[in-house]
């Protein structure tokens, strides 16, 4: 069995860490280089960027921040938001970051986890899917794209079978029905994807408590749990997760 990962995950606008609730209210949290400095003395296992803007300007801004990340912090870090094609991928990777996370364009655009596997490796193709329930497709799941704006009529169990068979080599899989609420993870829904492949599952979406990590690994084959606001206005520290997952038997990193 693989140790289990926890990962902060951090939304940079124009080179600031931000956090709010639907892009409104949006408000400063810190400088993304100093937490991630913070995070990997706490034990992170990973770090994870998200370019919430990814407009030129934002990604000339990521891109300064992924450098400065590469030159202090040890750990591996995967950036998204706005990728939209190889060169993309390229850019990132050269700029110093492990991984690359695409969503909205590989749901459009399939072959692209295709393209970037075969030129740079599944594991650093990371797909990320936004995902709620929906009594229309076969799973009780959709995908939605462009920040959960649009709902794509898309199965989830067939969107990221697929996307395994393309390439991708990690999912990080963000319930829309329970990220904000803090109510837990989707446990339902990381228990059918983790069934459903092969590769890595990150859970993301829900976490609010100090136990809610250790539920997650506990009923579903998740290999990673990924949390933002909880990290950030210092609710809790990584090393409070981990030693709560290691008081229940959980093998972590």
């Amino acid at each position: 069995m693989l140790a289990k990962r926890i990962i902060p995950c951090l939304d940079v606008r124009h080179g600031k860490v931000v956090k709010g609730v639907n892009f409104e209210g949006v408000k400063d949290v810190g400088d993304p280089v100093l937490l991630a400095e913070e995070y990997n003395r706490q034990g992170a296992d990973e770090l994870v960027f998200y370019d919430i803007v990814a407009s030129h300007e934002g990604r000339g801004a990521i891109l300064d921040v992924i450098r400065k990340t590469a030159e202090k912090v040890f750990i591996p870090f995967c950036v998204g938001g706005g990728v939209s094609s190889v060169d993309d991928f390229r850019t990132i990777l050269r700029a110093g970051a492990d991984k690359v996370s695409v969503n909205s364009s590989a749901v459009k655009n399939p072959e692209l986890i295709a393209g970037a596997a075969d030129i740079f490796g599944c594991q650093c193709v990371v797909l990320g899917v936004d995902t709620r329930r929906s009594p229309d497709t076969k799973s009780g799941y959709t995908v939605f794209v462009n920040g959960g704006r649009i709902d794509m009529k898309l199965d989830l169990i067939e969107w990221v079978t697929k996307a395994e068979k393309l390439g991708a080599g990690e999912i990080c899989l963000n319930s829309m029905d329970t990220d904000g609420v803090r109510g837990g993870f989707d446990i339902p829904m990381l228990k059918a994807v983790c069934e459903a492949v092969k590769i890595p599952v990150i859970a993301s979406g829900g976490a609010g408590k100090l136990t809610d990590f250790g539920d997650a690994f506990e009923q579903t084959g998740c290999s990673a749990a990924l949390a933002a606001s909880l990290f950030h206005f210092g609710e809790l520290t990584v090393r409070d997760v981990k030693e709560n997952c290691r008081d229940r038997g959980i093998l972590i990193r």
